[in-house]
Order: structure tokens, then sequence, then C-alpha cells
């Protein structure tokens, strides 16, 4: 039994090129990150993997990522299931803000605290652990259970939704977790044990 788990964030997005916090925003993907998505799907393609169900989040750049990578594969007509419990991170009153210009106003100190500490949410926000409290029963209720089945499952989403995946994957603790780094258009590729612990994994980089 394959128990194979994929986990893609997103390619590039017009926000994460202008430097901005973005979170709930709905930015699109550059023309770089198109062709993220795409190598990505290419890469996976090269392995010989396929799916049997994908999840995604409810936000566009993210769902078209997805699309791009089944379309690598040929397999555009695949169950595909949206839900916001995969969104980005909050960012609350920092959303639409150039990184720089936060800086500027709250200071270096306090924005690197709001990016990189686990628990402390920027203000109307949520803070990693928050993030980890919203995605960790959405993946142990609908998206292990698949896996344990033997279903192939993609998931295509964001840099602090997948670390909170990653976490749990990979034993990451909440001091190691916030610096862990999740490069845009990417492939982890997990095949996990019938007790839900990971056997391999694999990073798809160029």
């Amino acid at each position: 039994m394959d128990r194979l788990l994929v986990l893609v964030r997103h390619g590039q997005s017009d926000w994460n090129l202008k430097n901005l916090f973005t979170g709930w925003k709905d930015p699109g993907l550059t023309e770089k990150g198109i062709g993220e998505a795409k190598a990505a799907g290419q890469r996976l393609k090269a392995l010989g993997l396929s799916f049997d169900v994908a999840y995604t989040s409810a936000l566009t750049r993210a769902q078209n990522t997805c699309a791009l990578i089944l379309e690598q594969l040929g397999q555009t007509s695949l169950a595909t299931i949206r839900d916001q419990a995969l969104n980005e991170r909050d960012y609350g009153d920092l959303s639409g803000l150039n990184k720089d210009d936060a800086r500027a106003k709250w200071g270096e100190e306090q924005v690197h605290v709001w990016r990189r500490s686990y628990d402390i949410a920027p203000p109307g926000g949520e803070s990693l652990k928050d993030t980890v409290a919203r995605v960790l029963p959405y993946y142990c209720q609908e998206i292990l259970p698949r896996v344990l089945r033997g279903e192939r499952v993609i998931v295509a989403a964001h840099g602090n939704s997948l670390r909170a995946l990653v976490m749990v994957l990979d034993r990451l603790t909440p001091d190691t977790i916030p610096s862990m780094e999740l490069d845009t258009g990417v492939p982890l590729v997990y095949r996990l044990n019938a007790d839900s612990t990971v056997a391999s994994k694999q990073v798809l980089t160029a």
C-alpha cells in the first residue's frame, strides 16, 4: 500500500512578489508562480505519480497551483476538495501591508515576533499556533484517513497551513517550526506507515 501524501506550497503570488503580507487576501499567481506550479507537476509526473484526490484552500493562488499541477499530470478531472481550513494564516491588520512598511510602523523586533513566534498573533490575526489548531483537526478527520486507506493525496496550500502539517509529520516543535521555510512550488513527497508516521520524505527541488 502506497499511503502517498504530497504537500505543495502555491507558486509565487503577486503579493509575494511585492513583499506584502497576504494571509486571507486573494491575489493571483505571477508568471513565475504559474511556471513554478507547472514545474511541480512535471517533477511529480517524472516520478510516475498520480493521485486519487486533491485538497486545496479557499484561496485562488492555491487552487490555481493545484489545477496547474493536475494539468501537467493529465488529471484535470480529479476530484478536488476546497476548504478554508487549509487557508493561509490570517495576518489580520498586517494583511496588505508591505513588510518594510510594517517594520517602520511597529519596529523590526515586533514584526519579527509576529512573523516568527509560535503563539503570538498580529493584531486581529492568527498566530501559527492558531493556524495549527485549525489545520490539524481537518487533516486528522478528512485527509489522513484517506491516505491510510491507500489513496494517493495531494494538498496544495500555503506556507503556514503546510507548516502545521510538516510540524506533525517531521516531529518538529513549537521552537523549531516557525523558522522552517517552505519554498513556493516545491512538492514534499511523503509516504506514511500504517500508524501515520513517516516512512520516507522526498523534497522535489528544481
